[in-house]
């Protein structure tokens, strides 16, 4: 009787341990949040390479697509070691607002998209903040708190744009 005692203490430790390190509720709905926004400001910014028309919009953007895109392939490579999935697609929020950017040009959408990269790194910036404090998971609380260092960056940058041509 006792071997089958110790390993059941051993299996619950085991199990125990992987609890604590496992996603919940918290990093879920994270997850949720920015890899939608992170998708976003990937789209927008590929848009904004091609028709901005300020060079410190289009240098931004394209600093905006590179950073996100390896930010969101972090996420990605994380929430499959969790078991958490990522819709591949933009929600509705976003694809209209990546529609309502698609119609615009020249300085109307330096504009337009300067305003929705403040908004959205704003958002995500307090999201990655709250995650490093209270995620469940270990590896989602680490991932965030290097993010927010990211989207601080970002955001001194949109803060130091020039102000678009009216």
């Amino acid at each position: 009787m006792k071997p089958f005692i110790v390993i059941s203490a051993a299996l619950m430790a085991g199990v125990a341990a992987s609890a604590a390190n496992a996603a919940g509720p918290i990093d879920q709905a994270f997850v949720a949040k920015v890899s939608q926004g992170g998708m976003f400001e990937v789209m927008a910014s590929k848009l904004a390479v091609d028709k901005a028309v300020a060079q410190d919009v289009k240098d931004f953007a394209t600093s905006e697509v590179h950073d996100h895109t390896l930010v969101g392939d972090k996420l990605k490579a994380i929430s499959a070691q969790q078991g958490i999935a990522i819709d591949p697609a933009p929600n509705a929020e976003f694809k209209a607002k990546l529609d309502h950017l698609s119609g615009l040009s020249g300085a109307q959408f330096d504009a337009a998209y300067m305003t929705q990269m403040a908004a959205i790194h704003a958002k995500d910036g307090a999201a990655f903040a709250k995650e490093a404090q209270t995620g469940e998971a270990p590896a989602y609380r680490a991932f965030a708190a290097e993010t927010h260092k990211i989207v601080q960056r970002h955001i001194g940058a949109i803060n130091g744009a020039a102000p678009p041509a009216k």
